[in-house]
């Protein structure tokens, strides 16, 4: 089973990753279709993923990092929903759908669960402080 640090490694490089392919994407939306406004809407939303999943590392508390996270999931819903729009207004093809759309889902899988993993392990962490507490009050 892989480490909580390297899970946050492959989350980060995909992140990043996509960062990448978002960037080459709307290039080709505006020089080649021509396609201003909802390029810059990708563009906003597929990077924000990976910088929120970045800016987690330095989440300056347990919950913080699940809300840095939790707002890269909706930036990675967004995402799906503008590559969505693309699709159906014929910006671009099925095939560049299929593969951005598969990135994006993948994105949210891992976003999820290192969300609720985090938010299982932030669960655990009370109950055994609530024990402890328990414990030295009877003592």
């Amino acid at each position: 089973m892989a480490s909580s640090q390297e899970s946050d490694s492959v989350l980060l490089n995909k992140g990043y990753a996509f960062a990448i392919r978002v960037v080459n994407m709307t290039r080709y939306l505006i020089t080649e279709q021509k396609e201003y406004i909802l390029a810059k809407q990708v563009l906003r939303s597929g990077t924000a993923i990976g910088a929120l999943v970045t800016e987690s590392k330095r989440a300056e508390s347990k919950p913080d990092f699940i809300h840095k996270l939790s707002i890269a999931l909706k930036e990675a819903d967004e995402t799906l929903y503008w590559i969505t729009l693309l699709k159906d207004t014929e910006v671009i093809d099925e095939k560049m759908y299929a593969s951005m759309s598969k990135d994006t889902n993948e994105l949210i899988a891992m976003l999820v669960a290192s969300i609720k993993t985090a938010k299982n392990n932030l669960q655990k962490a009370k109950s055994a402080e609530c024990q402890v507490q328990g414990v030295e009050s009877k003592v």
